[in-house]
């Protein structure tokens, strides 16, 4: 049994699980910020003025980025996991090609974001 974890080398597909279940979690924590923040922009106009003037801050635009980046990785992926869920693409061979598609999918998408975002 190999317990150095420095020398593990784990598939394409276990990699894009684990990140799943990562963006997942950062998720759960954006969403309760960006509640907040669409609270706040409809309570008044000063609250939305607030919001605004947040989302000129070039932190708060990497924030938003990262959220909705983690958002679409999720989605791409979790598309792929429904699909597995469903019986298609179980053996190895399937489960690599969809991991590397969901992959190219979620960059697709991480680029589009950062276009509309930046641009």
């Amino acid at each position: 049994m190999n317990l150095d974890l420095g020398t593990i080398r784990l598939p394409v597909t276990s990699y894009v699980s684990i990140l799943h279940r990562i963006s997942g979690v950062f998720m759960f924590f954006a969403v309760a910020v960006l509640i907040w923040l669409f609270d706040m922009s409809l309570s008044s106009e000063e609250g939305y003025l607030f919001v605004v003037e947040i989302f000129n801050n070039l932190l708060a635009q990497i924030i938003i980025f990262s959220a909705l980046s983690a958002l679409a990785y999720h989605i791409s992926t979790g598309i792929r996991h429904l699909v597995m869920d469903f019986g298609f693409a179980e053996d190895f061979r399937a489960g690599r090609i969809s991991a590397l598609i969901a992959l190219l999918v979620a960059f697709f998408l991480i680029v589009l974001i950062a276009a509309w975002i930046y641009v």
